[in-house]
């Protein structure tokens, strides 16, 4: 599409007829996330507030179809990669991101767990190094005093202020351990998200909490656990899930937080977000 076409359609957003509006609004989007660019320049060089507005919607829409494009092909071919599906979540929130700003970091994370380890430490002993960097020399925690916040979800966000939710910490945590192959898992606990040490598959050793600094703790407390929530006990509650479960939760968290504080636009498109990795 030539220059001078692009300008024309976009000087053509502030027509107040809204009939006239959506033809240009679906004539804009059928270009793609590459007409972004133009559009973000005319809001820029705009001082007309009705351009603006319908600029930033046509802006939004099509960010969003690019994150649910991108999550669907994470689904379907990269599901084995948590660290992507989470970048792909914060994408939501800050869709100008750059990956290579978070993978990055968990390089230099994991370098720094590899440099103390070695081949004849103990599970628990692997898990106390771990520990250590993470929560202690990096200073990730749990966000105690606001873990309710949106921002805990956003994975680029919990790297630059070190305080997450349970599903956060354990991203990162996880995103260490896939690199070290070392044997630590996603474990779904209702009102929850915990790790387990599992060497063999579905046969946990023992269970960490890094909401806690990776405490460490057994299946009697999982048990106890879900005595206080009136939970029957089931088998995925106590065994290893794979990532797309991982990104569920982080997605149906988001969801939650975002319909407590009031914004059901963005619960909506959380839960459209969600609905993907459900199908």
């Amino acid at each position: 599409m030539a220059e001078p076409e692009i300008q024309a359609l976009i000087s053509l957003l502030d027509d107040p007829d809204t009939d006239i509006y959506q033809e240009i609004k679906t004539k804009i989007i059928s270009y793609g996330d590459n007409i972004i660019p133009h559009l973000e320049y005319a809001w820029e060089t705009s001082l007309d507030h009705l351009l603006q507005q319908r600029v930033e919607e046509i802006i939004h829409h099509l960010q969003f179809s690019v994150i649910k494009d991108a999550l669907i092909n994470w689904k379907i071919n990269n599901s084995n990669n948590l660290l992507e599906g989470a970048i792909i979540a914060a994408k939501y929130q800050y869709p100008d991101l750059a990956p290579n700003t978070i993978t990055d970091y968990i390089s230099k994370l994991t370098q720094d767990v590899w440099l103390d380890l070695n081949d004849n430490l103990t599970a628990l002993e692997k898990v106390k190094v771990l520990n250590h960097i993470i929560f202690e020399v990096h200073g990730f925690n749990g966000n105690v005093k606001n873990i309710n916040s949106p921002q805990n979800s956003y994975i680029n966000n919990v790297i630059e202020s070190k305080k997450g939710n349970p599903i956060t910490l354990a991203v990162i945590y996880l995103s260490v351990c896939q690199k070290l192959n070392i044997p630590i898992y996603g474990v779904n606990v209702p009102a929850h998200f915990i790790l387990g040490f599992a060497e063999e598959t579905n046969n946990v050793l023992f269970y960490l909490n890094v909401f806690n600094k990776g405490s460490v703790f057994s299946k009697n407390d999982i048990d106890k656990f879900l005595e206080q929530l009136k939970k029957e006990p089931k088998k995925e509650y106590y065994i290893p899930c794979d990532n797309i479960t991982t990104i569920k939760r982080l997605l149906q968290h988001l969801v939650y937080t975002y319909d407590n504080l009031g914004y059901p636009d963005k619960k909506e498109e959380l839960a459209e977000l969600l609905a993907i990795l459900e199908k």
